[in-house]
């Protein structure tokens, strides 16, 4: 094989293995979805509080690359320069994808709400971090901090059911899948997940509470997005079935607007690309590799035939 054709088969490689890292990223776990910030500012000339700040998104990132869900706090808990937070993923998240997603708070963070203020909340697609100082005043689990309604609405005799037993799935789902539960319903995906320290009961509650928000919300639109201090909620309906489930369409029910707000449901299908392109990508790798093997053992033949014409 000569060396043009070697190089080109790398390129290719190296062009598939660039298409796999695309097809990841376009899950786009740091898309921005809602922020929270206080609007007082750290009050120690010491600049203690900064430090802390800065030590703890430090504690934060190391831990995403081993866990979805950590809290801490640094500083000394007894003075109110010390700083207390947390981040999570979503629940299906690798820690690769965990790790980049939380890594891009902190500066989110600086841009949305400002430097040092001293508490702040920031939500992206794929994982979400919160920090206060010590002694700052708790939300309830249930508070409602940000809620999306897709602009597509639905009419037809079911829908209302359809997105109710739908809902009700979610409920029943985080009971039994640890604080995270992902799944489809008659072509509505649903997805519903609760803070990592959050107990069984009280994740039950704090599910349930969103999911009563975003019937009320949300009403006949085909997707709704419900964010509670503890735990959040998202449904979508395709009337052509889930993408990459195989189911078919919800018969008689009629879509005004096709774009439908969270699109949670592509995520599967996207990963099933990226593996299936990730396996090509393995299988061209193996191919040229034994090319190049072949084409070495070919020149080692030759050169011993040439020698031993002496």
């Amino acid at each position: 094989m000569c060396p043009s054709s070697k190089s080109h088969i790398f390129l290719l490689i190296l062009s598939i293995y660039s298409s796999t890292s695309s097809s990841s990223s376009s899950l786009d776990l740091t898309k921005f979805i809602y922020k929270g910030c206080a609007n007082q500012k750290f009050q120690d000339p010491s600049g203690i509080s900064s430090q802390n700040l800065k030590s703890l998104y430090q504690t934060l990132i190391t831990q995403s690359s081993s866990t979805n869900f950590f809290n801490t706090t640094t500083g000394n808990n007894q003075l109110t320069t010390s700083v207390t937070g947390l981040y999570q993923c979503r629940g299906d998240l690798p820690n690769s994808d965990c790790n980049t997603c939380v890594k891009k708070i902190p500066e989110t963070i600086q841009k949305v709400c400002g430097g040092d203020t001293i508490a702040a909340r920031v939500q992206l697609d794929g994982c979400y971090l919160r920090y206060e100082v010590v002694g700052f005043p708790p939300a309830s689990p249930t508070d409602l901090l940000f809620k999306q309604c897709g602009s597509g609405r639905a009419s037809g005799s079911g829908f209302d059911d359809r997105i109710e037993s739908a809902l009700g799935q979610i409920v029943n789902g985080v009971a039994s899948g640890k604080g995270y539960y992902a799944g489809e319903f008659e072509s509505v995906y649903v997805l519903g997940q609760c803070e990592g320290d959050l107990g069984s009961a009280d994740c039950v509650n704090c599910v349930r509470s969103a999911v009563e928000n975003a019937r009320s919300a949300c009403g006949s639109s085909i997707s709704g997005q419900i964010y509670l201090q503890e735990c959040y909620v998202s449904y979508t309906y395709y009337p052509n079935g889930v993408p990459g489930s195989g189911t078919g369409g919800g018969g008689g029910i009629q879509t005004g607007e096709t774009q439908t707000g969270g699109g949670d449901g592509h995520r599967n299908t996207q990963k099933t690309v990226a593996l299936i392109i990730g396996g090509l990508a393995g299988l061209f790798l193996a191919i040229a590799f034994l090319l190049v093997l072949k084409s070495a053992f070919k020149k080692k033949k030759e050169k011993h035939s040439y020698y031993g014409g002496y």
